[in-house]
């Protein structure tokens, strides 16, 4: 029993001084726990990437490869802009290309060209030389053209109408 006492005298603290802590702190554990987890979690991923991919391979060889756009030319368009009876006439110059999906539908827009270009003459007449006023103005522009594109040779579709020039005069 000697011993015994020996021992508790040896580790009993003192009079102001704290107790020896004994083992590692909570803490520690739970940061130590955290990066097994997160080595563990990232190495498993690694490993499912690199090993397991064949079957991800496979479907992506099977994906179809993405068709390139076809490009229809519209005939150059000209009108007078809508303006004030005592301001100077200005005109538009537009190059217009339309954007499609296949070539199967440039062979259907060639007969619809006069509903196309009837359909640019009376819009394009109506715009003011302010509605073309910076990107905003044209990226509008745009944006209608391409609506009303698409009404006109319904159930078709157009992916855009791209301009290749305007001209403001």
């Amino acid at each position: 029993m000697a011993g015994k006492n020996q021992d508790a005298e040896a580790t009993a603290p003192e009079d102001g001084e704290k107790p020896a802590k004994k083992g590692l702190p909570i803490k520690l554990i739970a940061i130590a726990g955290g990066a097994v987890l997160l080595l563990g979690g990232g190495g498993f991923a690694a490993w499912t990437m690199l090993a397991g991919g064949g079957d991800h391979a496979e479907q992506a060889q099977a994906a179809p490869a993405a068709k390139p756009a076809v490009f229809f030319d519209v005939p150059d368009v000209l009108v007078n802009l809508s303006g004030a009876n005592n301001e100077r006439t200005q005109y538009l110059k537009v190059k217009v290309v339309l954007e499609l999906s296949d070539a199967k539908l440039k062979e259907q827009l060639t007969p619809l060209m006069p509903r196309l270009m009837d359909m640019f003459q009376t819009y394009l007449r109506e715009l003011r030389p302010t509605d073309l006023d910076g990107s905003a103005g044209l990226y509008r522009l745009k944006e209608e053209l391409t609506r009303r594109v698409n009404a006109s040779i319904a159930p078709n579709r157009v992916n855009a109408v791209l301009f290749k020039e305007i001209v403001v005069q």
